[in-house]
């Protein structure tokens, strides 16, 4: 069956529109989507039929390995491509790699279509090098198609951050639709059309596979009964060369059949005729995924296992297969001395090209069977598997992991390694909210450092205790401990753990307000790029930035963190980027840009839980105070993980937001609950960082004590706040300041302030406040289209909505209104914001929960 034939003329146009746009230089990306079965890679294979003359199609592929290949994407292109990408992607050097694939696709004149078949299993790598040319692929001839699989990706599958990035470019996003009962009357007619199409839903793949059964009466139940009628019609030599095939996710090179399968492709030829395989000069793979699947599981456990050993044997002897392909029919065929020796390289290479999800994969499975090594070697894999767990987030196991490998260091006489394992466990510990553990390790740290001989690794346990020392608002101590880390590292000549203590001690000193903070701060960014040591010069921009946030001195933050997010881009410190869009984020909460405040905040997603705090913080502000649902789950989320940290810096803001929000639904019981933590967390560091929190918690009816710029506007000072705040560009604080005013024009421009923020609840307040004053001329506020909507969607973007829910595309939707795709993108970006939703599924989801859509 031709999909492309029976329903796809739209999608076909569009691709070949963006092939089109592409040669002109205005490169885009789009995203095909839909359920397993329903017809994508029918899409791609038509895509060659409407490239321009001069284009050409690159497909790369992601294989359901146990652990994915690390760019195996990029390595199917080999062959196809130019000899730099093949070198840099030899070399496993991740810069090169980046520069040579930028490279590649830049060739004016000649647009390239690059297919990313089944991104949904993408490695890490893979998914870093897709955000490097998303973020860039605007000014490239070349258009990235990647296609996958909605089920499979969760609100925190990796793939969407780059989601996030591609949302920033010209996307155009292609969910593919089931086969209408019309299309399957047309290939079955008339007599059996209803039967199949309740049968198949209208799945290509499932009417496809009906049919080939070639049963009109008896049509099996299901797919996998439909496979299994097909296989049973094939010779027994066939059956069994289809079975050792099938322990190959995606498609097995012709040499590997060759090795694999008696009699090579001639004994596959039947499978071939009958549909059941995709025959090339270079590959032959299972017409669907689903196919293969459903021949693997009627394997017995027995043949499963011979069937990955002959993969295995003849990937060996090829001698040039990737690692985790060895890794994955090493696991799968039980061979416990190939596991142990190839599963650390292989773990080894992702971590160098950035694939840390898979390195842990890696890790997992060669620690299952650690006893095999030493104690020593031992230690080094469990480090480096908590290192891994650590980067993706994962809690409990790097903490494990890490006292394990602690525990083995005991043991060992080198004092070094030892501390610096306790070094890297107080981290651990406070990453993951145990301060208590963290603090004693620390210290624990720099006493077996002390006598251990190496300079340069106690200067990196002494700047540690710094480190949580200025965390916690410990300032005075901090700097004891950090100058002293200084001296040693600036004498070992290490140039990372220089800038990690200069940072620590010009945190804690800008936080006593000694101007020598911002010196040290600013050397530590200088020391670190000198060094090119990128994850300390980011560190360095976040913590710059969050001085000049605490001072509001917002639009020199700004800068230094465009200055920061464009460092982290380029250089791709992937983990701080995320961390700088954050903190961003926070800079457009308090200048009133809540639009962008949102975007820069959705960064959070998939992030470890100190760097959400924030993040959640500005997700549930902008919705509260636009008087939109939602917020109030991101705050008490936030809460939960601030008081875990127990700091200042994630206390302070997640506390002001709950008190805020309580003080607009009337609830003064909530200062009982947030007032103890309120003076817990002021004992230990002081009034910095908890001003906005006093605020609040002061409105709400607690006695606690309220410093400036705050205290003016509650001691009759509210002009001079106000003028504070508006010097400051903090417009919702302004008209809050304001709103403490008797002044009848004060209160009427506190109105007009927080009508063009779209702040209705508060606004009503304060039109409240001016009718019991008995003024009159009180400002309009928002359209009752708008006011009325739970969700506070436009007239417009309601229509909207309902067409989303009637599964039409952006294009669709652009024909139906009458408007250009690129307002309907806009459209649906603002849905999607204001439904606080992940995804066009999600939206029309909670659209139905908030009664704005009839219930599906």
């Amino acid at each position: 069956m031709s999909r492309s034939l029976l329903e796809r003329d739209h999608e076909l146009t569009e691709l070949g529109a963006a092939a089109r746009r592409a040669l002109d230089g205005q490169g885009s990306v789009v995203l095909v989507t839909g359920e397993a079965g329903i017809g994508k890679s029918s899409v791609v294979e038509a895509v060659r039929s409407v490239l321009p003359a001069e284009g050409r199609l690159l497909v790369g592929y992601c294989d359901d390995l146990a652990t994915p290949r690390v760019l195996g994407p990029l390595r199917d292109l080999i062959g196809k491509v130019g000899t730099t990408l093949t070198d840099a992607l030899a070399s496993g050097d991740r810069s090169a790699v980046f520069d040579a694939f930028r490279a590649e696709l830049d060739w004016p004149g000649h647009p390239t279509v690059l297919v990313v078949e089944d991104l949904h299993w993408a490695d890490e790598a893979t998914l870093d090098v897709l955000r490097f040319l998303v973020r860039r692929i605007a000014a490239l001839p070349a258009v990235l198609v990647a296609t996958y699989r909605d089920e499979e990706i969760g609100a925190d599958h990796p793939v969407r951050g780059l989601f996030g990035v591609a949302a920033a470019t010209s996307v155009r996003r292609l969910p593919l639709a089931r086969l209408s009962r019309t299309a399957v009357r047309s290939l079955v007619g008339d007599e059996d059309a209803d039967r199949v199409f309740a049968i198949t839903s209208g799945n290509p793949f499932f009417v496809t596979e009906l049919l080939g059964a070639g049963d009109a009466e008896g049509v099996p139940a299901t797919v996998t009964e439909a496979v299994h009628a097909r296989l049973q019609s094939l010779a027994p030599d066939c059956r069994d060369a289809l079975a050792r095939l099938a322990v190959v996710p995606s498609t097995a090179e012709r040499w590997l059949v060759e090795a694999v399968v008696p009699g090579g492709l001639d004994t596959l030829a039947a499978a071939e005729q009958r549909g059941m395989l995709t025959v090339t000069p270079a590959r032959v793979g299972f017409r669907h995924e689903l196919m293969r699947r459903a021949v693997e599981a009627s394997l017995s456990a027995s043949q499963r296992i011979a069937a990955n050993r002959a993969v295995l044997t003849a990937l060996l002897e090829r001698g040039d297969a990737d690692l985790s392909r060895l890794v994955h029919h090493a696991g799968e065929s039980g061979d416990t001395d190939l596991i142990l020796r190839y599963a650390p390289a292989a773990a080894a290479e992702a971590v160098a090209a950035g694939s840390h999800r898979e390195a842990v994969a890696h890790y997992r499975l060669v620690l299952e069977h650690r006893a095999a090594f030493p104690p020593g070697e031992r230690a080094g894999l469990l480090e480096a598997y908590a290192e891994e767990c650590y980067t993706i987030g994962l809690a409990d196991p790097a903490v494990t992991a890490q006292r394990e490998a602690v525990t083995l260091r005991r043991g060992l006489p080198d004092r070094a390694a030892l501390g610096l394992a306790l070094r890297r466990l107080s981290r651990l510990y406070w990453y993951w909210n145990d301060r208590p553990h963290a603090e004693a390790t620390a210290v624990e740290a720099v006493d077996v450092l002390e006598g251990a001989g190496d300079d340069a690794a106690l200067a990196f346990g002494l700047s540690n205790q710094a480190q949580l020392l200025a965390l916690a608002g410990q300032s005075a101590p901090a700097v004891a401990v950090g100058e002293r880390a200084i001296v040693l590292a600036r004498a070992a000549g290490d140039a990372a753990v220089l800038s990690h203590a200069l940072n620590n001690v010009g945190f804690a000193l800008w936080d006593l307000d000694d101007p020598r903070g911002r010196e040290l701060l600013e050397e530590s960014l200088a020391v670190a790029l000198a060094a090119g040591e990128g994850d300390h010069a980011c560190r360095a921009y976040a913590n710059v930035a969050w001085h000049l946030i605490d001072t509001w001195r917002l639009d020199e933050a700004a800068r230094r963190l465009d200055e920061g997010m464009a460092f982290a881009e380029r250089t791709e410190v992937l983990g701080f980027l995320r961390y700088l869009h954050i903190t961003r984020s926070m800079v457009h909460l308090l200048s009133g840009d809540w639009d962008e405040a949102e975007r820069h905040a959705r960064w959070e997603i998939g992030a470890p839980a100190m760097m959400r705090t924030p993040a959640l913080v500005v997700r549930g502000l902008t919705r509260l105070r636009r008087g939109l649902p939602g917020g109030d789950g991101f705050l008490t989320e936030a809460w939960e993980i601030a008081c875990g940290i127990g700091e200042a810096q994630r206390v302070g803001p997640a506390g002001a937001a709950l008190a805020e929000a309580a003080w607009l639904r009337g609830d003064a019981a909530a200062a009982d609950r947030l007032t103890p933590v309120f003076h817990r967390i002021r004992a230990a560091e002081g009034d910095r960082r908890l001003g906005a929190f006093a605020y609040w918690l002061r409105k709400l009816g607690a006695d606690v004590p309220v410093p400036d710029p705050y205290a003016l506007q509650m001691t009759g000072r509210a002009k001079e706040a106000a003028g504070f705040w508006e010097r400051a560009g903090c417009r919702y604080d302004h008209a809050v300041a304001l709103s403490h005013s008797t002044a009848e024009d004060d209160l009427i421009m506190a109105v007009r302030l927080l009508d063009a923020l779209g702040a209705d609840p508060l606004a009503r307040r304060v039109r409240s406040r001016l009718r019991e004053l008995g003024v009159t001329r009180i400002p309009r506020g928002p359209l009752p289209t708008t006011r009325g909507n739970p969700a506070g969607l436009t007239g417009r973007q309601a229509e909207v909505l309902r067409l989303l829910a009637d599964g039409l595309s952006n294009p669709e939707i652009a024909a139906r209104l009458v408007l250009s795709t690129r307002t309907v993108d806009a459209h649906v970006a603002a849905v999607l914001t204001k439904l606080t939703a992940r995804s066009r599924r999600e939206a029309v989801s909670r659209a139905r929960e908030l009664g704005l859509l009839p219930a599906g």
